[in-house]
């Protein structure tokens, strides 16, 4: 969320401000954080603020550089999600990958090459696709759950915003109690100055998280999911169309009588219900779902869930999520909604 960038550091460098304007990058700016579920009529996320990926790219070479002053890394960050289709995560939905989230992944060097722009930038700076096409290469960047990265940090921070969880003060006071540490095997990490804070944040990120999971956003990512992969299996899409941007993918469904029939229900769909058995109509599905929490470092004092036993039960009971319920629309409702004009 852009809204967050002067806080994350004052004023955007200019090798990252020049990357940031080629094709590859500004296409981001058209596909949003939340995955097609600000689409829906669900009145939890009736009011969410706009928040694309590249206002979260940004916002991470933003992070990586006020921490490390590093191009190369910084770098990294800003092209992370450059291969990100689409309505995003909902793809690895579509390719039965949504429990990793990594099945998009493997276009990011591939974009990079193929783009003239990124290249000569990349060349003026003395830098390879190999230096920047890997964002896990770089522990401030990005690192192994739940543990604290420049990734993790800009979409909990721009989702606290987006969602209204927190305001400006709240997470100005988050990220202005963040340095860089070493964890238990020496590798950096953000870290919290304060373990007031860092508990603080950990309680903060749970917030958001139990959003990812919850039952409206699973059913909204696998529906559309579905109203996709029926695009493509009829041909109204191509694999490639889901590499542009969210309104020529719209513009291709609500060409075609039927996706734009099935957009509309999906659009429509305001209230999902929960059932211990499969009902016989409607629409239906049984979702587990990536558990994403944080778990971040108190300087010199160790992880928040050995330090406050309050948070580390806050953690374990979102860890223990039930997801055998199944979650949809009775098929009255699903009707009643396709029919909707």
């Amino acid at each position: 969320m852009r809204e967050n960038w002067p806080l994350y550091h004052p004023g955007i460098p200019e090798p990252l401000r020049r990357l940031a304007e080629t094709p590859p990058l500004a296409r981001l700016r058209q596909v949003g954080m939340n995955c097609g579920c600000e689409y829906t009529a669900f009145p939890r996320f009736a009011g969410w603020a706009p928040y694309s990926r590249f206002d979260h790219s940004l916002g991470v070479a933003l992070i990586v550089w006020h921490f490390t002053g590093d191009l190369r890394q910084s770098a990294a960050g800003l092209l992370h999600d450059v291969a990100t289709p689409a309505f995003a995560h909902v793809v690895d939905f579509l390719h039965g990958d949504h429990l990793r989230q990594e099945s998009t992944e493997g276009r990011t060097a591939e974009l990079i090459d193929r783009s003239p722009e990124l290249q000569a930038l990349l060349g003026e700076y003395c830098l390879t696709t190999a230096d920047v096409a890997d964002y896990h290469r770089y522990p401030i960047a990005d690192n192994d759950s739940p543990r604290l990265s420049a990734d993790r940090l800009e979409y909990t921070l721009g989702d606290l915003r987006c969602y209204g969880f927190a305001g400006a003060d709240a997470i100005r006071a988050i990220y202005e109690d963040l340095i860089v540490w070493r964890d238990e095997a020496g590798r950096p990490e953000l870290a919290f100055r304060t373990q007031e804070t860092a508990c603080a944040f950990a309680e903060a990120a749970l917030s958001v998280s139990r959003v990812y999971v919850a039952d409206e956003d699973r059913f909204a990512m696998q529906a559309l999911a579905d109203l996709l992969g029926d695009a493509l299996h009829r041909e109204i899409l191509t694999e490639d169309d889901l590499y542009r941007t969210e309104p020529f993918v719209l513009q291709k469904l609500e060409a075609d009588p039927i996706s734009a029939r099935h957009w509309r229900r999906f659009r429509s769909f305001c209230r999902v219900e929960r059932r211990a058995d499969r009902p016989e109509g409607g629409v239906w599905y049984r979702i587990p779902a990536k558990l994403r929490y944080i778990d971040p470092l108190a300087a010199g004092r160790g992880r928040v869930s050995r330090l406050d036993a309050k948070v580390r039960q806050a953690q374990e009971a979102f860890l223990a999520t039930d997801f055998a319920w199944w979650i949809g629309v009775p098929e009255d409702a699903a009707e009643e909604r396709d029919d909707i004009s």
